[in-house]
């Protein structure tokens, strides 16, 4: 697979998970069994503008020249995504999700070892 790929695929995960939390967060994370309180689906929200974002600097950044400031951004990515899946693996263990909060979990996991390998390891 190669960066540009990687960078689309994550950009297609990321609108449609921002899209879910932003107009359905109760829904979404209804999946994994978590209940939102009002304060709960306001920090969803923000979560979701946020997923956003970083869709539209993915597609945007898939065709982009190699450089320094790709590099910086496919860190930033590497960075968010390992915190993602470590706080997504903490609240699985602690019991807040269902079994079907193990696909959340995977998806930070493998988003983050793409993006690791793409950093640190292809050049």
């Amino acid at each position: 697979m190669k960066l540009s790929a990687l960078l689309s695929v994550k950009a297609i995960i990321s609108i449609v998970c921002g899209l879910a939390l932003l107009l359905i967060p109760g829904a979404f994370m209804g999946l994994a069994g978590v209940n939102l309180d009002p304060s709960g689906t306001m920090m969803a929200r923000l979560v979701g503008a946020l997923l956003i974002g970083i869709a539209v600097m993915c597609w945007t950044a898939r065709n982009a020249d190699p450089g320094v400031g790709r590099e910086a951004f496919v860190l930033g990515l590497f960075v968010g995504d390992t915190l993602g899946f470590v706080v997504m693996l903490l609240a699985q263990l602690a019991g807040l999700m269902t079994a079907f909060g193990w696909v959340f979990v995977l998806l930070w996991l493998v988003l983050a070892a793409c993006l690791g390998y793409f950093r640190f390891i292809a050049k």
